[in-house]
């Protein structure tokens, strides 16, 4: 539904909100709020109704809901002095006085013969999911060969960079009389996930292959086992590996490609995901590379959402890392973060971005919500929940943490983030007062490949206050020879923990360490 008032759209399909037809960047809650308003625009919302849809429930102050009030009242060109949209009912709650009118949002879709099938004409990876094969006789209709396609079409789809072919076209497809090359050329796809289910009495075998469509080489693959009674359960650990699968693998297998490439002849979608593969080596030459290359993509397709989400990453890693001692960084990783938004209200990449972007300010509950919204758009988005996780160590909340930590690592165990990951949980220990286990997180985060000098402060601290006198130094050794600019100040900027004493604590152990 679009509710129309004024110059402004309130799109509940596709969440976005538009003025004079261009997309305006909201918090996830500042929409679920004016949206709550807008449906119930014939009545006053009370502020316990607000606080059960908008926050779930939560405990929230007045002075929370009223920021999110005039968040929203400024997205919309009002103010509490107008009140010409949103009015206050004091002590009560809230009205939209608007007038508005509402209108369906139509997609538009047509049936193809497979003989007419055009390739497609998208620049982004694209992807075929077709019917697996089934092998073996079943007594009763076991219709899992096509129903775990069509879910996995509809949980790739979350994945806003990933162009995937609809069921209707693909499934004309039968994967055990399809080619590769005959995939390529009816729906112009350069990657085709196929798979067999193979029933043996009650056990149960599927088998999931990810394959390149121009080289026909296979790029992963997966065997699952389970009793054919668990076959629900089974289904969902398939969708979730097989997403975190294709949103790790493709991305390093376009960066393989890119880089065979000559740089004069790189087009947009590859100078993105060879931006990625220097985002992901963090230091600043290669940050510098991968900011260039964003750049370049950006240029040739300008409304390239996830371009603008990689230049809003590269100038947090300059902030965040202090590559340069400019103020400016930290503004760029918000702006550029913004920018994707607008392009793209649906990308988990520009929420995640723009969630990062208030660690920079410090402001770590303000970035939840965007976090979590990356989640709600995918949730098998394993570098979304490790930063909430990151979040949740710091203010202090170490089961969620823990929790999120965990899924994110059996989602992407080879994530390029997956040092951090493990660096936040020697984080949660380390609030918890737990050296020992904080050091031995700290030790498996500093050695996996990726990490960066903070990584190995968090070793250092972890193992001096563990008494591991050898190994802290060796460790605050090294991440002063990476990154000798680092210091005290640096660190607890970076991890403003929200507990004064384990800050008291890490500040101290700094001190000791020379840093």
């Amino acid at each position: 539904m679009i509710y129309v008032f004024r110059q402004f759209e309130l799109d509940t399909d596709r969440m976005t909100l538009r003025a004079d037809g261009a997309a305006i960047a909201v918090e996830p809650q500042v929409f679920a709020l004016l949206r709550l308003l807008i449906e119930n625009r014939d009545r006053m919302v009370g502020k316990d109704e607000i606080v059960e849809k908008v926050w779930n429930g939560r405990i929230i102050s007045d002075a929370a809901i009223a920021s999110r009030i005039k968040s929203a009242r400024q997205a919309i060109g009002d103010d509490g002095r107008a009140q010409a949209l949103i009015r206050t009912v004091h002590g009560m709650g809230f009205s939209f006085v608007a007038e508005v009118t509402t209108r369906l949002a139509i997609s538009i879709g047509a049936s193809t013969d497979i003989a007419k099938l055009e390739p497609v004409l998208d620049s982004r990876p694209s992807i075929a999911v077709l019917p697996f094969t089934l092998v073996g006789s079943v007594e009763t209709e076991f219709p899992i060969a096509e129903a775990l396609p069509h879910d996995l079409i509809a949980g790739l789809s979350r994945l806003r960079w990933l162009f995937v072919i609809a069921r209707g076209s693909s499934f004309r497809f039968r994967a055990e009389q399809a080619t590769l090359e005959n995939v390529r050329q009816k729906l112009g796809v350069r990657y085709c996930l196929t798979g067999s289910v193979e029933v043996l009495g009650k056990a149960l075998a599927i088998s999931v292959e990810l394959s390149d469509t121009q080289d026909r080489g296979v790029i992963w693959s997966e065997r699952f086992r389970a009793d054919i009674g668990a076959v629900h359960e089974i289904r969902d650990l398939i969708i979730n590996a097989v997403t975190s699968a294709v949103e790790v693998r493709i991305p390093l297998h376009e960066a393989g490609r890119a880089l065979l490439q000559s740089p004069s002849n790189l087009d947009a979608w590859s100078s993105y995901h060879l931006g990625l593969h220097h985002m992901y080596r963090f230091n600043k030459a290669d940050n510098e590379t991968a900011t260039s290359l964003f750049e370049r993509a950006v240029a040739l397709e300008p409304k390239f959402a996830r371009a603008y989400a990689g230049l809003s990453f590269t100038h947090f890693q300059s902030a965040f890392l202090r590559y340069v001692n400019d103020p400016e960084a930290a503004r760029l990783a918000e702006h550029y973060a913004s920018m994707s938004l607008e392009r793209d209200p649906l990308d988990p990449f520009g929420h995640f971005t723009m969630g990062r972007a208030y660690w920079l300010r410090g402001e770590l509950e303000t970035s939840l919500p965007w976090l979590e919204r990356a989640n709600d758009l995918n949730p098998n988005y394993a570098q979304a929940k490790y930063s909430r996780g990151w979040t949740e160590a710091l203010i202090g909340d170490v089961d969620a943490s823990r929790a999120n930590i965990d899924e994110a690592l059996a989602l992407s165990p080879l994530d390029p983030l997956a040092y951090a990951m493990r660096g936040v949980n020697a984080l949660s220990h380390l609030t918890r007062d737990e050296p020992a286990l904080a050091a031995e997180w700290a030790e498996r985060a500093a050695s996996t490949p990726g990490a960066h000098a903070f990584i190995e402060m968090i070793a250092a601290v972890a193992h001096a206050l563990q008494g591991s006198d050898a190994r802290a130094r060796a460790w605050a050794e090294s991440a002063r020879r990476r990154a000798e600019h680092l210091d005290k100040a640096d660190f607890l900027r970076a991890f403003p923990f929200r507990d004064g004493p384990t800050r008291a604590r890490i500040s101290a152990t700094l001190d000791r360490l020379g840093f």
